[in-house]
């Protein structure tokens, strides 16, 4: 439905708008016929444009600016400017005596054409109030996420399982156990003030997916094989924030804790001139029962790059050669240099 249409007051004011256009064709009326007839056919004439007028709202949404061709755009609503002023000239030969209808018709034409500039006006007013609104859903959604991912990083499972073997190390080899102290206040304290960035560079988010990794590689051991495939000119492209840890975090969970020998993670980051690439791969059990709350980390960066970017990015995750893939597609954005 026509946005207009969908509200009294503006569909007044649209209306209120049309009486100039009634003055107009009572000017040229009034002297082939009586004053109250030509006013009461300029009316008429004027109340059935600005209705019929509306449609053009649909073909401008068909024929969108920028990535329609001139010589359609101009067919096309020349094409529909015609049939809307024949309609209307029909109507008009209706409604009175049939004089200057050629007239009548051209002015149907240039209406007709000044409502497909309004719309398009109006679409480009518009896109650009929802690309505002999407940007401040942008941010509120990558506030709450990284909220909620920095919740995550510190939930009671992964601090019990690091507690619990910081405890068991500290017996049997206390320098593991204090190298693992270490790891884990430096993971914490790489995540203090992820929450208040847009954006951070992707080197500054591997850092932050390493200091998780070697956390998890002091629990795990010889189980745990990470390898890095990352394409020189990767690491200034802009990433929201948390987008790799979640990844890797869900990589550890779902895949390399359910083998009994453990498994590889592999990292890998590729560009070209408009697109970011990246993918978190691992070895995993297809047979282990899916844990509660599955995919949880997956769904939260799935949401974020919606919010952010639109269809502009995209998630994709499923088993490929025997091994879970997850991959990102993004915009190239260069992060600013502090």
């Amino acid at each position: 439905m026509h946005p207009l249409l969908a509200r009294k007051k503006r569909l007044g004011l649209y209306l209120l708008g049309w009486v100039p256009v009634a003055g107009l064709l009572w000017a040229g009326m009034a002297g082939d016929q009586g004053p109250v007839e030509a006013a009461a056919q300029a009316a008429g004439l004027a109340l059935a444009y600005a209705f019929a007028g509306l449609s053009t709202w649909y073909l401008c949404r068909a024929f969108p600016l920028g990535t329609t061709s001139a010589a359609k755009l101009v067919l096309a609503h020349l094409a529909a400017a015609a049939a809307l002023s024949g309609l209307w000239v029909l109507l008009a030969w209706g409604l009175g005596p049939a004089t200057r209808l050629p007239m009548l018709f051209g002015f149907g034409v240039l209406l007709a054409v000044l409502s497909a500039a309004l719309h398009y006006v109006w679409l480009a007013v518009e896109a650009s109030r929802e690309a505002q609104r999407r940007a401040m859903a942008a941010q509120v959604a990558a506030r709450e996420a990284e909220l909620k991912a920095l919740k995550a990083q510190i939930n009671p499972h992964f601090l019990f399982n690091s507690l619990h073997s910081i405890s068991a190390l500290t017996s049997v080899d206390p320098a593991r156990a204090r190298k693992m102290c270490v790891l884990l206040s430096d993971f914490l304290r790489s995540t203090l003030g992820l929450g208040e960035k847009t954006s951070v560079a992707l080197a500054e988010e591997l850092a932050l997916a390493r200091n998780y990794l070697a956390v998890e590689g002091v629990r795990f051991g010889a189980r745990l094989k990470v390898r890095e495939e990352i394409e020189d000119g990767c690491h200034a492209c802009a990433v929201p924030p948390l987008l790799v840890q979640p990844l890797v975090e869900n990589a550890i969970t779902h895949g390399i804790s359910t083998l009994a020998e453990g498994g590889e993670i592999r990292i890998e980051a590729r560009r070209s001139s408009r697109a970011l690439r990246l993918v978190v791969e691992n070895d995993f059990d297809p047979q282990a029962p899916p844990r509660r709350k599955s995919g949880m980390g997956l769904r939260n960066v799935r949401t974020r790059l919606e919010a952010r970017y639109g269809q502009d990015a995209r998630l994709e995750a499923g088993a490929l050669g025997g091994r879970w893939r997850v991959e990102v597609l993004l915009p190239v954005e260069e992060e600013e240099p502090r």
